[in-house]
């Protein structure tokens, strides 16, 4: 990888992201995914670069573009690996709520965790609380150690938990401490990047998420200084989701052991999720979220917000892109 591409990968959530907002609020989810893989997969073919998705829409026979394996670019040029999201998010790209994205971590080829298709307990923090939590300790510890080092009060921090069954107890837990909860339907990977940065509002995200993301959101936080851990979850009685309804736990162990994971309870840090020398993460709003605006459709332009945080140059490039339309006549400073 080489900082010629970061404009490149930018363009690729963008391309994804104003595809999949023209279906926002549409109640089309499944629809507003798949406009969004196929302009991110069309932006990449034109990149000059040995590009291949680690972590994508799935295997080859399950989906038929950006799956598993998937070879992407030109062919020439340096070998990258992506895992992408098009749209993070997808029901709340359907009914128009916050925190919709396009997402891809990038990284030299073999530095991203080809994570399987399970779930991950997590847990992201800013830089000043890196190393000092840890998902092994109680939500109890680690706000307690989370009050330190940001120099807040405990009833000033604000927890990011998944609003799910599951984690019923720690949203208990958290609450019994003093520290507020703020629960989202869906899309954790922002609210695991906000994490890292002061003025969010946002000081933790905790719980289980999808795996894949976590790997995302791991690249996102190790080129920001953030911290980020991330342990499988194999055990339905734990993820309690309907998908694992028919699912067991010696099933799940069986099909990990399958995949190479040979300890199913590996702490993973967000240097082994993300290893490459060199990490991109990309991120584009499809609606307005806690880092960035999503889409807007104008008369004569279409405006996109956009993150990119990458290690190759220790930057964090907040972008506004103004895509001009055929034919404009007044383009608006804002």
């Amino acid at each position: 990888m080489d900082r010629t591409l970061i404009q490149e990968i930018l363009e690729v959530v963008e391309q994804a992201a104003i595809a999949s907002a023209r279906l926002t609020g549409l109640g089309k989810k499944d629809e507003a995914d798949a406009a969004a893989v196929e302009a991110m997969r069309q932006r990449m073919g034109q990149i000059q670069m040995q590009g291949r998705i680690v972590i994508g829409e799935g295997e080859r026979d399950e989906a038929p573009m950006l799956y598993i394996g998937e070879e992407v670019g030109s062919g020439s040029g340096p070998g990258v690996d992506f895992a992408v999201d098009p749209c993070e998010g997808t029901n709340l790209c359907a009914n128009n709520q916050r925190g919709s994205m396009a997402v891809l971590a990038a990284s030299d080829r073999g530095g991203l965790f080809n994570a399987p298709d399970f779930y991950m307990k997590k847990l992201a923090a800013p830089p000043a609380a890196k190393g000092k939590v840890d998902i092994r300790k109680s939500a109890t510890e680690n706000i307690k150690i989370l009050s330190e080092c940001l120099g807040l009060a405990v009833d000033e921090l604000t927890i990011v938990v998944m609003d799910r069954t599951r984690h019923k107890d720690l949203i208990a837990e958290i609450r019994s401490t003093g520290a507020r909860v703020q629960p989202i339907s869906d899309g954790d990977v922002q609210a695991a990047i906000a994490c890292g940065f002061a003025g969010t509002g946002t000081h933790c995200l905790m719980g289980i998420g999808a795996a894949p993301e976590g790997v995302i959101s791991a690249a996102a936080m190790r080129a920001l200084g953030g911290h980020f851990q991330g342990q499988l979850v194999y055990d339905p009685a734990v993820a309690q989701t309907k998908e694992w309804a028919d699912l067991t736990k010696e099933g799940n162990l069986a099909r990990l052991e399958e995949m190479g994971i040979s300890d199913p309870d590996k702490i993973y840090e967000a240097d082994e999720l993300a290893s490459g020398e060199h990490v991109v993460f990309a991120g584009s709003g499809i609606t307005d979220g806690l880092l960035f605006h999503g889409v807007k459709f104008e008369k004569d332009c279409t405006r996109t917000s956009s993150l990119v945080i990458s290690n190759l140059d220790d930057t964090c490039r907040f972008t506004n892109t103004v895509h001009i339309k055929e034919g404009a006549q007044s383009i608006a400073l804002s």
